[in-house]
């Protein structure tokens, strides 16, 4: 491996630095243009080369000026071609969210992850780039009454820790609890609390947020999370969706959301302790949750696509006056 990735760097060097061809640059080493292109991709891969394409003055460019003005947040407003399905849109979307991951992260940051449907998407696209001393630790628990939730929270953890070089420390609780007095308990086991520390240490969060309905279903609507009797009390409480699987109203409040008392997730006030707090938000159908995580201030970072951008800022219009 390490002669692939000494032979990848001299390959790249050549071609980036020097604009040297390929066919140049494989006569030269013995190899064939096949083999350089594909040790440029490799290069690219690993985060041996990384690409940066500079904003230019457009609407997208005035859109984020208008996000970060109504929310204080630093927002990455991504193109998308008009027609194309929501699972493109997410895919397009969770592309940048990765790049955006990777300018957060240095040698010893703890990293907060959060599951669920845009999370796993957004997985599958980071850069392989080796962090020492990194950790990535789950936010929120995955657990419910027919599933431990442990393969699915599993695979999305590994799979950005590969990408890092992280250790892993997994929260082995349900998502939310049958009695908020076994919470309790719970939070005073030593097992449990050491995973809540790690998680205080935390200095950037991954999260996406989540939706009742829509096309690409949130996971924890769509997978046996919730009873008739949850969904009864959320209708009450008018939530619109969650962050971290805390429900959420569209205003932003969510304190006194009953179903939160049971929710294993880092609070909104609890996530604004962490420095850096991306959210990956995509489609209509998240506007009002995503409205509501950002009025309780638990994003300082957002990458959304641009037709999302504009159906935000025109529900958030009236509220702002």
């Amino acid at each position: 491996m390490k002669e692939r990735d000494d032979l990848a760097w001299e390959v790249a060097s050549s071609y980036y630095r020097q604009e040297r061809t390929m066919d140049s640059i494989a006569h030269d080493l013995g190899i064939s243009r096949a083999t350089v292109s594909r040790l440029l991709k490799h290069a690219r891969a690993t985060g041996l080369v990384r690409i940066e394409i500079a904003p230019r003055s457009t609407g997208r460019t005035a859109l984020a000026d208008q996000i970060q003005r109504g929310f204080g947040v630093t927002a990455d407003v991504v193109p998308v071609a008009a027609g194309v399905s929501e699972l493109v849109r997410l895919e397009q979307v969770c592309r940048v969210a990765a790049e955006h991951l990777d300018g957060l992260l240095e040698p010893g940051t703890v990293l907060g992850l959060a599951w669920g449907s845009t999370i796993t998407e957004f997985a599958r696209h980071l850069s392989h780039r080796h962090m020492p001393d990194s950790v990535v630790v789950q936010l929120n628990g995955a657990g419910n009454a027919s599933r431990t939730g442990i393969p699915y929270t599993g695979a999305i953890l590994d799979a950005v820790a590969e990408a890092y070089g992280s250790r892993v420390v997994h929260f082995p609780v349900p998502a939310f609890f049958d009695y908020p007095e076994t919470k309790q308990a719970m939070w005073r086991e030593r097992s449990i609390r050491g995973v809540l520390e790690v998680q205080r240490g935390a200095r950037v969060a991954v999260f996406g947020v989540g939706a009742l309905h829509g096309a690409v279903p949130s996971h924890v609507y769509s997978s046996g999370y919730l009873e008739e009797r949850d969904y009864a009390a959320i209708a009450r409480d008018r939530v619109v969706g969650d962050v971290c699987t805390v429900l959420l109203r569209e205003n932003g409040t969510w304190a006194d959301v009953e179903l939160n008392r049971r929710a294993t997730g880092p609070t909104p006030e609890q996530l604004a302790r962490i420095p850096r707090r991306l959210c990956v938000a995509s489609g209509a159908h998240r506007v009002p949750a995503l409205l509501g995580a950002l009025r309780a201030g638990a994003i300082t970072d957002l990458v959304i696509d641009e037709a999302t951008a504009r159906l935000l800022l025109e529900r958030a219009a009236p509220a702002r006056g």
